[in-house]
């Protein structure tokens, strides 16, 4: 089993960066993929980006490729997630997760959150 805490979140103006961060525990935590998923107002939740256990492979939602990069360090046992050029569209509460088998798996979470592990989540407001 893994237990995940998010951190990092915060307000920042359009155009700004954040960096969050997913701190893990557990022993599965450098065999399971990861990613990071978020949720605003009145909206599903949805994907945003995922990394494999090596960090060897990375995928993205389109909508936040070539601005946002996630990397991780399995000997600190932590996932990040560098959010750059925000926009005011992407305020949402945003969650980390982790689960068995392939990154690009990440559409099962989507469908049924119970096919990961879930942190509490860690609000991020980009104003105009």
């Amino acid at each position: 089993q893994v237990q995940l805490v998010e951190s990092g979140g915060g307000l920042v103006q359009a155009g700004g960066s954040l960096r969050l961060s997913c701190a893990a525990s557990g022993r599965t935590f450098s065999s399971s993929a990861m990613g990071w998923f978020r949720q605003a107002p009145g909206k599903e939740r949805e994907f945003v980006a995922a990394i494999s256990w090596s960090g060897g492979s990375t995928y993205y939602a389109d909508s936040v490729k070539g601005r946002f990069i996630v990397s991780r360090d399995n000997a600190k046992n932590t996932v990040y997630l560098q959010m750059n050029s925000l926009k005011p569209e992407d305020t949402a509460v945003y969650y980390c997760a982790a689960w068995t088998g392939s990154a690009v798996s990440y559409s099962l979470l989507v469908r049924d959150r119970k096919k990961g592990y879930w942190g509490q989540g860690t609000q991020v407001t980009v104003s105009s």
